[in-house]
């Protein structure tokens, strides 16, 4: 990565036809378009710098981002397929449900638990990203890990 002021994203979008979703799934898209605005390394192979504006969005079961500039000047498009993700997305959807049901009915150490579950997948589908923008995006695994998050909102309508 060169210049963290120039390969970074400013701005995060999802598509409007997304919609909204449970509180739970709300408060993560919230927080992590927030994270990943305020901390991030995102470099367009090839391009000479940002910062970006990011649009993340599901055409025909594919995994679209849009990258421009901050004037709005395309960048690129990389479309990628889900297949890769679609077995962690599961787990990693099933295991959100134990863990928001724990929240409101376990022990601090039954919530714990699940917890590194959840975290242990959510890596597992961050690097997988990271694999899959291999060439094309280079990121940091924070930035993957809030991209991935991103990934999941979009598949999680509740």
């Amino acid at each position: 990565m060169a210049d963290d002021n120039a390969f970074r994203l400013s701005e995060v979008t999802l598509d409007d036809s997304i919609g909204r979703s449970t509180p739970d799934v709300e408060h993560e898209r919230a927080v992590a378009i927030f994270d990943l605005i305020e901390e991030n390394c995102f470099e367009p192979v090839g391009h000479d710098g940002g910062p970006y504006k990011l649009k993340l969005s599901l055409v025909d079961s594919k995994l679209v981002f849009g990258i421009s500039l901050e004037d709005e000047q395309p960048v690129a498009t990389h479309i990628l397929s889900l297949t890769p993700f679609r077995r962690i997305v599961k787990d990693y959807f099933m295991i959100c449900e134990s863990y928001y049901e724990a929240i409101r009915s376990s022990t601090p150490s039954q919530i714990e638990a699940i917890d590194m579950g959840r975290r242990g997948i959510h890596n597992e589908g961050s690097q997988t990203l990271m694999d899959r923008l291999s060439g094309k995006i280079t990121i940091d695994f924070d930035t993957a890990r809030r991209l991935f998050t991103l990934v999941c909102v979009l598949h999680w309508r509740g």
